[in-house]
């Protein structure tokens, strides 16, 4: 396998002043309010919904048709 030169050598100072500014300050930023229900349980919840009306509708159906036989 060949060996992978990097590009750029490291330099460090053998004289003088090395100096590093790091200074840390409180950053705000905008509250994120999170909703109290997920969107997934929303979907099912809306998915159940649904199939629930789909049940009532067909049983409702149901009940009609057998009223009309009699």
């Amino acid at each position: 396998m060949a060996e992978v030169k990097p590009m750029f050598r490291e330099v460090l100072p053998k004289q003088g002043q090395l100096s590093v500014e790091d200074i840390t300050t409180m950053v705000l930023c905008k509250p994120k309010l999170l909703p109290l229900k997920s969107l997934t349980m929303e979907k099912l919840e809306k998915m159940q919904q649904a199939a629930q009306e789909t049940i009532r509708q067909q049983e409702m159906t149901k009940k009609d048709q057998q009223q009309m036989t009699r």
